[in-house]
C-alpha cells in the first residue's frame, strides 16, 4: 500500500491494535490517579511509547541487508501473540495499581512486546517517507489515546467494558496484524 491515505490507515490499525490493552490498562490506571497527576502519568506513557518506536525502528534498521518479503515473515510474532491471547481470553485481568509515572512507563514498555513485533516490519515496509509519515500518525494516536484514556478515567464502567470485551478480541487484532504484515512487506 504506497499511498499517503494507505499508509495512514495501516499506521492507524497498528497503532490502534497493539495499543489497545495499553489503552485500558492505563485507563484503569488513571482512575486510581489523583488527577493533579494525570499530566506526569501521561507524559510518561508517551515517553514510553516513544522508547518502544525507538527500539522498533532501530531493529528495522539493522534489518535493512534482509530483503523486505522476508521481513514479512515477522508476521509470526503477531500470529503467536494471537494464539497466546486466544488461549488467554478467559482468565480475569491483573489487576492495576497506581504507583504514578514510573509505573505508568514500565508497564506500557512492558506492554510494548507485540507492538515492536508489529511496528518494526511496518516502519521498515515502504521506505523513509513513510516511516515518517507512520511516526506522525502514531504520534496522533498516542495523543488521542491519552486524551481518551483521560476522558473515560472517571468512567469505571467503560474501563470494565474493555476489561470484559478487549481480551476477546485482541487475538483477532493480532491475526489482522499479521496477515496486514505479509500484504505490506510483499511476502504474499
Amino acid at each position: 500500500m504506497h499511498t499517503v491515505i494507505g499508509v495512514v490507515v495501516v499506521g492507524s490499525l497498528a497503532f490502534v491494535g497493539t495499543m489497545l490493552d495499553n489503552f485500558f490498562a492505563f485507563a484503569a490506571q488513571l482512575s486510581l490517579t489523583d488527577r493533579s497527576r494525570f499530566s506526569r502519568v501521561s507524559i510518561a506513557h508517551a515517553l514510553a511509547v516513544c522508547v518502544l518506536l525507538v527500539v522498533a525502528a532501530g531493529v528495522g534498521a539493522l534489518l535493512t541487508a534482509i530483503p523486505l518479503r522476508w521481513i514479512g515473515l515477522l508476521c509470526v510474532a503477531p500470529f503467536a501473540l494471537a494464539a497466546h491471547a486466544w488461549t488467554k481470553r478467559r482468565r480475569p485481568a491483573s489487576e492495576q495499581f497506581r504507583r504514578g509515572a514510573l509505573t505508568t512507563f514500565t508497564l506500557c514498555v512492558a506492554l510494548g512486546g507485540d507492538n515492536i513485533a508489529v511496528w518494526i516490519p511496518l516502519l521498515r515496509a515502504n521506505g523513509s517517507w513513510h516511516e515518517v509519515l507512520v511516526l506522525i500518525v502514531f504520534a496522533l494516536w498516542e495523543l488521542l489515546f491519552i486524551t481518551g484514556a483521560q476522558a473515560i478515567a472517571s468512567h469505571p464502567r467503560v474501563v470494565a467494558f474493555g476489561e470484559k470485551y478487549g481480551r476477546g478480541l485482541i487475538p483477532w487484532v493480532y491475526l489482522g496484524l499479521g496477515v496486514l504484515i505479509l500484504f505490506e512487506c510483499g511476502t504474499l
